[in-house]
């Protein structure tokens, strides 16, 4: 409301003060110049000269009329280019806004005013002549001073206004306006009378407001307006989650797909025994939501990837205000459209658009540890080594490799919280891994070898060898070649953050130096590994002295498995992996 007031302030009040003010002064300095200060004269304008006075009114009209053609003509164009350019939905919206009506209504009753008011003026000026002969002129009829006056002011405030109006269509017609305007209005045409008779009449409106605001979504992205495209995106989502508070008190009948919803382009292709059971989860509405994310997901890959990371961050949003309420129907069709996005991504080959989005399906996956005894960050594990074994699979090992490191942050998250299923995790992160076909799907493994060991370093920097051991096992029967390089790649990164402009920030083969002291030890349950160079190994000037060379062989033995010495780190050329 403070918003809204400050907008009408500035759009209204405060350029009608300015003109006014300046018109104001105009006169009065150029009055006073006339008259040498004296304000006698002022008098004339409530009481003004009859001839001058009918003058002036008979030309008022034609000023009004002149002046609404302008005011028609502009906003007929500039609402024309904008429903073009994004939606037809918008000159509807214009025509219903109860200012334009107002401000034309005044133009037109300011010119019937003029009209009226020159109709009824009745002035005449009769020469008589006086016993000597001398002439006298004296008035007759009637002069409407009180009408004239308020025709004069009628007037001046139209005149006044007009720059102020541009000022508000050109605000009106601003597509971020538009998008929020659509929003608000479908919502209230959704709980307008919520009754059984004009139900589906409510429907139909809600998804007029769904598609229209995907529409200006796609028309935005085909203009390059990236702005407007992410207002739609997030107005979507504020349009599901808002739905979320208002949805109980619907009704039955709201709930039901038949008739004309049935037959909507998002719900037509769909078999009767879908259509019932979208009825009986009573999720319709938010599944056209989705749908429209998912057409505005599809067109947006590899051409405006920020609409994609848009799209799955809002996903995510509404997945967790289907937790919030606990509606697990909704939040069980928003995994799916996870799912949905990820194979779209993969069949794109869109390597970027698919680190983040694995960054934010994680999200959620780490909000559901604690939900419905994690089960739910269990499933959504195994969606994640799904869909990195099928882009292993289509030649995209990064992804295999985004997954692994994911998988990687949920086992730590889930062993940090105590969560009853980290073990389950942890046997899924394990099997992620698989022969390689090619060199480039040979550097993907050792990214996801590289992800478990650092999962191991957590383990032990956290005191469970047992669970470290569990992932030595599973690397036992690896080339020892392969596992010196991953130790040695490891070892010599030193910035947490990556070295180049990347949306997540981190450097996934980063530890820290604990952490390094723990992957010594790791590695050091291996059998005939080549030694570390003394230059990549972790430094603690503050506790440690500068080890020997058989100090280091001596921690690295199966007996000792720790540290005891500080070196000096230095970068290893490819360690760590650019998402592009």
């Amino acid at each position: 409301m403070a918003k809204d007031s400050r907008g009408s302030l500035r759009t209204w009040l405060l350029p009608l003060l300015l003109l006014l003010g300046a018109a104001l002064v105009v006169f009065v300095f150029t009055f006073l110049l006339d008259t040498g200060g004296d304000v006698g004269p002022l008098s004339l304008l409530w009481h003004p000269n009859p001839e001058v006075a009918a003058g002036t009114i008979a030309s008022a009209g034609e000023v009004l009329a002149a002046v609404l053609g302008i005011a028609i003509t502009v906003v007929a164009i500039i609402v024309e280019l904008a429903s073009n350019r994004y939606t037809h939905r918008v000159t509807e919206l214009f025509i219903g806004e109860p200012i334009n009506f107002l401000v034309m209504g005044f133009f037109v009753v300011t010119a019937l005013q003029a009209v009226f008011v020159a109709v009824t003026f009745d002035h005449t000026d009769v020469e008589l002549l006086l016993a000597d002969g001398t002439p006298l002129h004296e008035a007759s009829g009637f002069v409407p001073y009180l009408s004239l006056t308020v025709a004069l002011c009628m007037l001046a405030f139209s005149l006044l206004i007009l720059l102020p109006y541009f000022a508000f269509v050109f605000e009106f017609l601003s597509p971020i306006q538009i998008v929020d305007r659509i929003r608000r209005y479908s919502l209230r045409a959704i709980t307008r009378g919520a009754n059984a008779t004009n139900v589906r009449q409510r429907q139909l409106e809600a998804i007029r407001g769904v598609e229209q605001l995907a529409d200006v979504g796609l028309n935005a992205m085909e203009n390059k307006d990236k702005g407007v495209s992410m207002a739609s995106v997030d107005a979507l989502r504020a349009m599901a989650t808002d739905y979320q508070g208002i949805r109980a008190g619907l009704g039955e009948g709201w709930f039901r797909v038949e008739g004309e919803l049935a037959h909507n382009p998002d719900f037509v292709s769909m078999s009767p025994d879908v259509l019932s059971a979208v009825t009986r989860r009573r999720i319709w509405f938010e599944m056209k939501v989705l749908r429209k994310y998912q057409t505005l997901y599809n067109e947006a890959l590899n051409k405006m990837r920020d609409i994609n990371y848009l799209i799955a961050i809002n996903t995510r949003l509404i997945a967790e205000t289907a937790l919030e309420r606990k509606n697990h129907e909704l939040f069980e069709m928003v995994v799916k459209f996870f799912n949905t996005f990820l194979r779209a991504t993969v069949n794109a080959r869109d390597v970027r658009t698919a680190y983040n989005v694995l960054n934010q399906y994680r999200l959620l996956a780490e909000r559901c540890l604690h939900v419905d005894g994690g089960r739910t960050a269990v499933e959504i594990a195994r969606y994640f080594k799904y869909y990195g074994l099928v882009s292993f699979h289509a030649k995209l090992p990064f992804i295999l490799e985004t997954v692994a490191y994911d998988l990687c942050a949920l086992n730590e998250l889930a062993y940090d919280q105590g969560s009853t299923v980290h073990r389950e995790l942890l046997r899924i992160f394990l099997q992620v891994d698989k022969e390689s076909e090619s060199d480039i799907q040979e550097v993907s493994l050792r990214g996801v070898r590289k992800a478990q060991v650092k999962l191991a370093t957590h383990y032990l920097v956290s005191g469970s060898e047992d669970l470290a051991r569990e992932i030595y096992e599973d690397m036992e029967s690896e080339r020892h070649d392969r596992l010196a390089s991953i130790r040695d790649e490891l070892l010599g990164v030193r910035s947490a953050e990556f070295w180049e402009i990347s949306d997540r920030g981190v450097n996934f083969d980063y530890l820290s130096p604990a952490r390094k002291r723990e992957l010594l030890t790791f590695f050091g349950w291996f059998q005939d590994l080549p030694d570390p160079s003394l230059s990549i190994l972790p430094e603690d000037p503050d506790q440690l002295p500068e080890p020997s060379a058989a100090e280091v062989h001596q921690a690295r033995s199966p007996r000792s498995g720790r540290l005891s010495g500080d070196s000096t780190l230095h970068d290893i050329p490819g360690a760590g992996v650019d998402p592009s």
